[in-house]
């Protein structure tokens, strides 16, 4: 069999059926998506998800995520096994035998709703597992209070009333984040983060996420960076840069995005951006690497 054919196969495999083979069961399941336990790691909240419908996970702990044979990658890599495409192709042959439980997804797909979100409330972090969340990311309290708020909302499609820490952009939507969820009620935007220096700053900081730039500050005892900073909230974003840096006198562009695939290809659009009006590029990412982004290195040097 053609390795291109036996790629498109293994990632028709259901996660959940890959699941099960290691006694992994969902602890909480939906028509759409599934929550687990980490298979990398011991826990007691399940931040382990699986979109049913779209055949792909997410490990909020691990800030990774991917298809079966990503998975099956990852798995091979924590026992210190061949990690590569065709080894992760062979444990997939050996484990499930042939064996695929599989109903493509395109009927689900097309009735498979966005969630519609009602803003409910805005107020200081009270909630305990909101504070709980902001120091699994190693952001300390003080720091998360400065910047973001709870924000509590419902999702209409459910009724369920949701809580998330939320930063507020420039449209004064809220950029949402809890264990379990990931969003924006109201229009996506970016967040602009005036800096320290009281003088038109020389300097401006573009972030991918809250996390990120966060992070930085947490480092500094929470002290402002000098410099103004863009935090993108998401990388399609990246084209509302031009109005707040253009005409503005900036004299360096500090990049901060994250050491993927995305994020390689989003850095040309913000060169070019910085270029329009003569600001030199900097970027950032040695500081981070080899992780993924800011908060992962981050996260990783306080464990250490």
């Amino acid at each position: 069999m053609e390795a291109s054919m036996q790629i498109e196969i293994a990632k028709r495999i259901p996660l959940a059926q890959i699941l099960a083979k290691m006694n992994l069961y969902p602890t909480k399941q939906t028509e759409k998506e599934c929550w687990y336990l980490s298979p990398f790691r011991s826990e007691k909240t399940a931040s382990f998800h699986v979109h049913n419908y779209k055949n792909l996970w997410f490990d909020f702990g691990e800030a990774k995520g991917g298809d079966t044979i990503s998975l099956v990658q990852a798995l091979l890599k924590q026992l210190g096994q061949d990690d590569s495409v065709s080894a992760a192709l062979k444990w997939l042959d050996n484990t499930i035998d042939g064996k695929i439980d599989y109903l493509p997804p395109v009927i689900q797909e097309q009735a498979e709703q966005s969630p519609v979100l009602t803003l409910k409330s805005v107020s200081p972090i009270k909630n305990i597992a909101l504070k709980h969340y902001a120091e699994q990311r190693r952001i300390p309290l003080t720091v998360a209070e400065k910047f973001l708020k709870q924000v509590s909302f419902v999702n209409e499609n459910t009724g369920k009333t949701i809580f998330a820490l939320g930063l507020q952009n420039e449209d004064e939507g809220y950029e949402l984040r809890n264990s379990f969820f990931k969003g924006c009620i109201g229009q996506k935007n970016i967040s602009f983060i005036r800096g320290s220096d009281n003088k038109p700053p020389k300097g401006i900081n573009v972030f991918e996420g809250m996390f990120d730039y966060l992070s930085v500050i947490a480092q500094r005892n929470g002290k402002l960076l000098k410099s103004d900073t863009i935090i993108l909230n998401s990388l399609n974003c990246m084209k509302l840069v031009m109005p707040y840096v253009k005409s503005y006198g900036y004299t360096f562009g500090y990049s901060w995005l994250d050491n993927d695939l995305a994020g390689k290809k989003a850095t040309p659009q913000l060169i070019d951006i910085f270029k329009q009006e003569n600001i030199a590029f900097c970027p950032m990412n040695c500081l981070y690497k080899p992780y993924k982004d800011v908060n992962a290195a981050h996260m990783a040097k306080l464990e250490l």
